[in-house]
């Protein structure tokens, strides 16, 4: 399942953001150190269904269609808040930053109000200095990274003996989610290729892991607390000096009351959408209704949405480049071998093939594949075919003889 991790300094509404999206009670409080140990749920990305494109009634399995959106589970991860020298374990540090290595993607968020001073505590808005602390917290990841190569510096010089220096260090960064081909690419960044690990200077392991950060770690800086002041302002510095980046604004505040308010019957909102509908405003208190009033104003009115699925949704389609691919058993009809029709859908790569999606499905599924076949046109796809968005794929494989 495809993992994000909330990353930012303390009190910037990670917690807040991490249960808008799972729904989960993870306590918050505005104080250091809240979160003491990283939590895990289940949040959703989505995307329009092809039910809408296809005019039919869909029954989905491993994930749901709300209003014709198709919402497929993600893993999310809240971490703790980072500080300054969080890479040597100060704050647990070290527990801290593992939990990020299990991550494909991480959300930055960065309170856009200033209201947070260097140790993460809280402050008056617009004392803080947000571009500094996403810079703080990159540099404490890139220590992070460097710390793991300079431990390993010996055993990565002597595989790098028996094969290349790419390999040697993927073999050592391989559990924070790092590829060969990822290692390759920050070499060559770096300007590292042909020089053996063992003459590499500290500063020069640093800028590799600089290099290789954003490479392993897509990341979105989100803006948060939008809806305070002196946000906008700070907005526009971040996007000024992160322009090679992808910043949003957002209010989890805005997103975590709308979603309870849903789940308690007073109104209905789909995450993501760009409105709500109150459903019998006579049961609304009055501290409800300004509640209600302030959103509208000072986040949908704003901004359209409060930006919290954007950012699963961007993550998983902008920065990871996942396709939505529909496995189905009968083309005919779209469905599997029970009658559920678009029963599943499987987030894949964008050089995913047939085969990687039967694998996805069953093991024994790619063991026994012969072809696969597009359940729109009917037509056999290559086996080397690059899965797109939105596919509906059937795959036939080979009836096994029976053991005797």
């Amino acid at each position: 399942m495809l993992t994000f991790a909330i990353v930012g300094k303390t009190n910037v509404g990670k917690t807040t953001l991490f249960n808008a999206a799972t729904l989960l009670n993870a306590e918050i409080s505005n104080y250091p150190f809240t979160t003491k140990e990283p939590n895990f749920g289940t949040a959703y990305v989505c995307d329009i269904c092809v039910c809408q494109e296809l005019g039919v009634e869909d029954n989905p399995q491993n994930s749901a269609c709300i209003e014709g959106w198709r919402y497929i589970p993600v893993r999310i991860i809240d971490v703790p808040g980072l500080l300054k020298d969080a890479w040597t374990g100060r704050g647990l540090g070290n527990r801290f930053l593992s939990a990020i290595g299990q991550a494909d993607a991480l959300i930055h968020v960065v309170d856009a109000s200033g209201s947070i001073d260097e140790e993460g505590n809280i402050s008056r808005p617009g004392s803080g200095n947000p571009v500094q602390d996403v810079m703080d917290i990159e540099m404490e990841m890139e220590l992070w990274i460097c710390h793991i190569i300079e431990r390993n510096k010996q055993q990565i010089t002597r595989d790098s003996d028996k094969k290349n220096i790419e390999e040697a260090l993927t073999k050592t960064l391989t559990g924070i989610k790092t590829r060969t081909p990822q290692v390759i690419q920050a070499l060559k960044l770096s300007d590292l290729e042909e020089k053996p690990i063992s003459r590499w200077r500290p500063e020069e392991t640093l800028d590799f892991s600089h290099n290789l950060l954003p490479i392993i770690k897509p990341t979105l800086l989100m803006a948060n607390k939008m809806d305070l002041p002196i946000a906008d302002d700070n907005l526009e510095k971040l996007i000024d000096y992160y322009s090679h980046a992808l910043v949003a604004a957002s209010s989890a505040e805005a997103e975590l009351a709308l979603r309870l308010a849903d789940k308690s019957g007073l109104i209905e909102y789909s995450p993501g959408q760009e409105k709500f509908r109150v459903i019998d405003e006579a049961k609304l208190t009055i501290e409800q209704k300004k509640a209600i009033d302030y959103i509208e104003q000072r986040v949908l009115y704003k901004f359209m949405r409060t930006g919290i699925q954007q950012a699963l949704n961007t993550l998983a389609f902008k920065l990871l480049k996942m396709n939505m691919v529909y496995p189905v058993s009968d083309e005919a009809k779209y469905s599997d071998n029970h009658g559920n029709i678009l029963p599943d859908v499987h987030l894949m790569h964008d050089d995913a093939t047939p085969i990687d999606l039967a694998r996805t499905v069953h093991s024994r599924l790619a063991e026994n594949y012969i072809l696969a076949v597009d359940a729109r046109t009917g037509l056999r796809l290559p086996k080397d075919y690059a899965l797109r968005h939105r596919d509906i794929v059937k795959i036939m494989t080979q009836k096994r003889a029976k053991s005797r």
